[in-house]
C-alpha cells in the first residue's frame, strides 16, 4: 500500500498514471485473503491430528499454487536480504539449486518425497531425496516444507543467509570479531581450535582475502548472544564456515571470553604464505605458496631436504624435515609460482633463499614439490582410513618413514595395546580384513603377539623390523571404542539428572541426584514434554520450554506412591522409522529402535529388526510365487542361500524371485521388493548326499549396484573374517526366517536366540556326516526348544561383533528333526567360502559393487 500511495502522491492521485500500482495492492490484498482461509484450514486440522504428507498433498491439490497455504512472519532483527544472498546458485532455467535447509524461522525443511505428487508434479525441478530448499515453480526464493509445532503441514520460504558471516567490534571491514547467522539468530564461535586456517575461510566467504590471521580471547571484544559453534576443524580450503567438516555446533562449555576473531588480508611487510595440501596430516602435504591473491605450488626442480627445512621452520613445526618430488602428496593445480628453490638451510622463511621470479618456471604439475616435518620418534603409531582418528589401517613409524604391520598372530589383545597407546580407554578389536584398504610402502611388523597390558606397541613380542613373509592384503586394522559412560548433566539450575543402563550415553533410566545420592523418577504423568526437558538439560538439542527438570510440577522430592518398576526413562534423539539412505560400505547395522527381545520358541521380530533377511520364492500361476528358502542380502545385487534350495526344481533362473524388506509374507510391505534373478551360482563341491558345501550364490537382475536401494529396512550383513569367532559374542547369536513353528508355518518374520556350540559336541552328535564347513547352534536341553525347521532352509545364522555390527557366521541347512533335544541345527560355515564368494562376486561380474565384511 506504502508503494501505491507514493505514486498517488507523486501523480497529484491519477488513477490512470498509477493503474500498475493499484492492480498489484488488490491482487496484494485477494492472496492475503487466501492466505488468512488457507491459514484457518491448516490450523484446523493441526488441532484434532497431525497431518500427514499424504494429507498434506491432497491439500496442495486443493490450493495449486503454494502462496494460497503460506504464512506471515515478523521480521528478525539481523536478518540479510533473502534474495540477493541465494541469486548465486540459481540455474540459467531459475531454478535454485543450493543447499540450505532451513526457513526463515529456523524450522527444519521435510524432505521432498515425502510429497510425492507434488514432485510429479514438478519434474527435472530438483525434487528428490533430500530436504534442500528448491524453487521448483520458478519463484525469486527457494522455499521448503516443514511441519508445524500442531503437527501439520505448512511452507516457508528458505533462510539462505543460514550460514552467514560478519565481522564486528573491528576497526575496520577487514578485521573483526566473527558472528555467524545460525537458525536465524546472529552468534559468536569459540576460538577453542581456532587457527588461521579457519580465519582464512572466513575471509574467503566474506570475499575480503584469500588468507585470514586468527585471533583469540575475545580481542575485538565479547559478543552476546548464542555460541554457535565449539571446535572449527576447516581444512583451510573451505568456501564457507559451515562447510568445514568435523566442527561441531557449540555445547555450553565456552564463554564470550573466547570468542574467534580474524585479521583478513597480509600485513604490510609480510612474509609469503605457505600452506601444506594433500598430505595424511598436517605436518606434511604438497606445497603452496600465495602471491598475487591465488595459491599456487612450487617446482621440484633442485628441490631437497634443505628447502623442506626452511619450509618446516616458516610453518612452526619442529622434527624431521624430509622433502619430496614428482607430486607425492597429488598432482595441484592452477598456477605454478615458483621454480628452482635452493635454499642452505638456515633461512628463517622461503622468501630468503635463492629461486626464480614469480611465475616462472619450465615444469608441469606431475613435478609438485612436496614436504614433511615428521614429530615422530620411532614407535610412533596411527590408524588410518577410516572415519575418524578411533579406527583405521594400522600403521608405524620407523627412521622417518611410515609402514604398515601385518596381521599374523593378531588379537584383540593387540588392538587393545594399540589403543592404549593412542590414548582412547574403551576397548579394542581387530577390524575385519581389507576393511581398511591396503597399504603402500614398506611393512615393518610382524608376529606381533601382545598380553594385552603392555603401554605401547614395542613392548609386545614381535619380529625385527622389516622381516615378514606378508603382502599388503594382509595389513592388519584396528577399531577402539572411546569408552562411553554415562552422561551427567551439568546444569546449574536444578539437581544434577543422568542416564543409567541405555544402550548408550542418550538413552537410560532417569536418576536424580540430590542430598549426596541418586535417585529414581516416578513415571506417573510421564509423557515426551517431561523426556525432552531431561534431554535438553543433559545437553542434547531438542524441542520444548523447561531448562531443567527442576522447573518442573512436581510433588516435592522424595514424595511418590510408586515401586521400582515404575522407573521413568528416556532416549533422546529418537527417530521413528527415519528412513536413512546406505552406502554398500555399511553393513551389519539394524537400523531399528530394538525394545523386544518363532522359529520353534523364538519371537516374533519386529519391522525391519533384521533388514538383510531375504527369501527365495519359486513363481507360481498368476505371477504369484511362494515361499520356497530363506535368503541373505550380502551386497546391492546378491544374496547368499543354501544350495540344496536348488535341489528340487533346478537352477533355471525364471523359476524363482528375489524378496528383500518383507516382514509379513502375506501383506505387501512399504519397501518389499520382489526381483528377478539374472544368475544362480551352487558351490561346485556341493554334496546333496552329506550336505557338505551347502551354499550357492544368487545374483539379482539390475544394474551393477543398483539391484537393491538400501534403506532401513534392506541392508547388507557382514561377511565373517578369518577369525571371526574370537570377535564375537558366542552367546547373542539369532537365526530367523518364516518357517515350521511347531503347529503352521509362520506369516511374519520369526527370530530365535541360539547359542554356538563346540565342534566336538557337535562331531559326537553327527559324526562323520559333520565337516570341517559345517557348524552347529542350538539349546540342547529339551525346555528351550529354539531350531530353524523346513520353511527357513538357506537363511541366516547371525551374531553380533562386539562393536555392535552382525555378521553371518552360518546357512541353516540341516539337522534332525525340529527343537529335538540334542539335535542342534546344522549350518554351513560362511568363513569357509568367504573367497568364493568374493570370486564369483567380484570377478566374474565385472565392475559389480562388493559384497562388505
Amino acid at each position: 500500500m506504502s508503494v501505491m500511495m507514493a505514486c498517488w502522491k507523486q501523480n497529484e492521485f491519477s488513477e490512470r498514471a498509477c493503474a500498475k500500482e493499484i492492480q498489484e495492492f488488490y491482487a496484494c490484498t485477494a492472496k492475503a485473503e487466501a492466505e488468512r482461509k488457507a491459514r484457518e484450514s491448516l490450523e484446523s486440522v493441526g488441532q484434532t491430528n497431525t497431518l500427514t504428507p499424504q494429507q498434506a498433498t491432497k491439500l496442495l491439490q486443493r490450493y495449486p499454487n503454494k502462496t494460497q497455504i503460506a504464512e506471515t512472519h515478523p521480521a528478525k532483527d539481523n536478518h540479510l536480504s533473502a534474495v540477493s544472498w541465494c541469486l548465486g546458485v540459481f540455474t540459467k532455467l531459475g531454478y535454485y539449486t543450493g543447499s540450505v535447509t532451513y526457513t526463515v524461522t529456523g524450522e527444519e525443511c521435510l524432505k521432498w518425497t515425502e510429497f510425492p505428487d507434488y514432485v510429479q508434479q514438478y519434474p527435472n525441478k530438483g525434487l528428490g531425496d533430500h530436504n534442500f530448499c528448491r524453487s521448483p515453480d520458478g519463484e525469486p526464493v527457494p522455499w521448503c516444507f516443514y511441519r508445524k509445532k500442531t503437527g501439520s503441514i505448512s511452507w516457508s520460504e528458505c533462510d539462505c543467509n543460514h550460514g552467514a558471516i560478519r565481522l564486528s567490534g573491528g576497526a575496520g571491514q577487514h578485521e573483526g570479531r566473527v558472528e555467524l547467522l545460525y537458525n536465524g539468530q546472529w552468534g559468536t564461535v569459540c576460538d577453542k581450535t581456532w587457527d588461521d586456517r579457519d580465519a582464512s575461510v572466513v575471509c574467503r566467504q566474506l570475499s575480503l582475502s584469500e588468507i585470514g590471521v586468527a585471533k583469540k580471547n575475545s580481542l575485538f571484544g565479547p559478543g552476546s548472544g548464542p555460541i554457535h559453534m565449539d571446535g572449527v576443524h576447516c581444512r583451510g580450503d573451505e568456501a564457507a564456515l559451515l562447510q568445514c567438516r568435523n566442527s561441531a555446533l557449540a555445547r555450553g562449555t565456552c564463554r564470550h571470553d573466547n570468542d574467534a576473531g580474524v585479521v583478513c588480508g597480509l600485513p604490510e611487510g609480510s612474509v609469503t604464505p605457505i600452506r601444506l595440501v594433500g598430505g595424511k596430516e598436517d605436518t606434511e602435504g604438497r606445497l603452496e605458496v600465495f602471491h598475487g591473491g591465488e595459491w599456487g605450488t612450487v617446482c621440484d626442480d633442485h628441490w631437497d631436504d634443505l628447502d623442506a627445512e626452511v619450509v618446516c621452520r616458516q610453518l612452526g613445526l619442529s622434527g624431521t624435515a624430509k622433502s619430496w618430488m614428482s607430486s607425492h602428496f597429488g598432482h595441484g593445480f592452477g598456477v605454478i609460482l615458483l621454480d628452482d628453490v635452493e635454499c642452505t638451510g638456515n633461512e628463517l622463511h622461503l622468501d630468503e633463499c635463492k629461486k626464480s621470479n614469480w611465475g616462472q618456471h619450465n615444469c608441469e604439475h606431475a613435478e609438485d614439490a612436496g614436504v614433511s616435518c615428521n614429530p615422530y620418534a620411532d614407535g610412533a603409531i596411527r590408524l588410518i582410513g577410516g572415519r575418524d582418528s578411533s579406527e583405521g589401517r594400522l600403521e608405524i613409524y620407523r627412521n622417518g618413514a611410515w609402514g604398515t604391520v601385518c596381521d599374523d598372530r593378531w588379537t584383540d589383545m593387540n588392538a587393545q595395546v594399540v589403543c592404549r597407546q593412542l590414548g582412547f580407554s574403551g576397548p579394542g578389536i581387530v577390524a575385519p580384513e581389507a576393511r581398511f584398504g591396503q597399504g603402500t610402502g614398506f611393512i615393518l611388523l610382524d608376529e606381533v603377539v601382545c598380553t594385552g597390558t603392555e603401554l605401547n606397541l614395542l613392548g609386545c613380542a614381535r619380529s625385527n623390523w622389516g622381516q615378514h613373509d606378508c603382502s599388503h592384503h594382509e595389513d592388519v586394522g584396528v577399531m577402539c571404542a572411546q569408552q562411553e559412560t554415562n552422561k551427567i548433566s551439568e546444569s546449574t539450575i536444578g539437581p544434577a539428572i543422568r542416564l543409567v543402563d541405555g544402550e548408550n550415553s542418550k538413552e537410560g533410566r532417569v536418576e536424580v541426584y540430590l542430598d549426596g545420592e541418586w535417585g529414581s523418577v516416578c513415571d506417573d504423568g510421564w509423557t515426551d514434554r517431561d523426556a525432552r526437558v531431561v534431554c535438553r538439560q543433559l545437553g542434547y538439542r531438542c524441542t520444548g520450554h523447561e531448562n531443567s527438570l527442576d522447573e518442573c510440577g512436581t510433588p516435592g522430592f522424595g514424595i511418590h506412591n510408586c515401586w521400582h518398576g515404575e522407573d521413568a526413562g528416556v532416549i533422546c534423539d529418537y527417530k521413528e522409522d527415519a528412513l536413512e539412505e546406505l552406502s554398500s560400505g555399511v553393513c551389519g547395522l539394524r537400523l531399528m529402535n530394538h525394545r523386544r527381545k518363532r522359529i520353534i520358541g523364538g519371537n516374533k521380530s519386529i519391522r525391519g529388526g533384521w533388514p538383510w533377511q531375504a527369501s527365495l520364492r519359486l513363481k507360481t500361476f498368476h505371477r504369484e510365487s511362494r515361499l520356497l528358502c530363506g535368503a541373505t542380502l550380502i551386497s546391492n545385487c546378491w544374496v547368499l542361500t543354501a544350495a540344496h534350495c536348488f535341489k528340487r526344481f533346478g537352477n533355471e533362473t525364471r523359476h524363482y524371485y528375489i524378496r528383500v524388506g518383507d516382514y509379513h509374507t502375506a501383506v505387501e510391505d512399504e519397501y518389499e521388493r520382489e526381483i528377478p534373478i539374472e544368475r544362480i551360482v551352487t558351490h561346485k563341491n556341493y554334496k546333496p548326499d552329506s550336505s557338505d558345501n551347502d551354499i550357492a550364490l544368487v545374483r539379482m537382475k539390475g544394474k551393477e549396484g543398483h539391484c537393491v536401494t538400501f534403506n532401513q529396512y534392506a541392508t547388507p550383513v557382514c561377511l565373517p573374517a578369518r577369525k571371526e569367532r574370537i570377535r564375537i559374542n558366542k552367546q547373542s547369536c539369532y537365526i530367523t526366517g518364516w518357517g515350521d513353528t511347531g503347529r503352521s508355518y509362520s506369516r511374519t518374520l520369526l527370530q530365535g536366540a541360539v547359542p554356538l556350540l563346540p565342534k566336538k559336541i557337535c562331531k559326537s552328535r553327527y559324526r562323520d556326516k559333520f565337516t570341517p564347513r559345517m557348524i552347529c547352534a542350538g539349546n540342547l536341553s529339551e525346555h528351550k526348544r529354539v531350531d530353524s525347521c523346513q520353511g527357513d532352509s538357506g537363511g541366516p545364522l547371525m551374531c553380533q561383533r562386539m562393536g555392535g555390527r552382525w555378521v553371518i557366521l552360518g546357512i541353516t541347512s540341516w539337522g534332525y528333526g525340529c527343537g529335538r533335544k540334542d539335535s542342534p541345527g546344522v549350518y554351513t560355515k560362511v568363513a569357509k567360502f568367504v573367497s568364493w564368494i568374493k570370486k564369483v562376486t567380484e570377478t566374474k561380474v565385472k565392475g559389480h559393487r562388493k559384497p562388505v565384511s
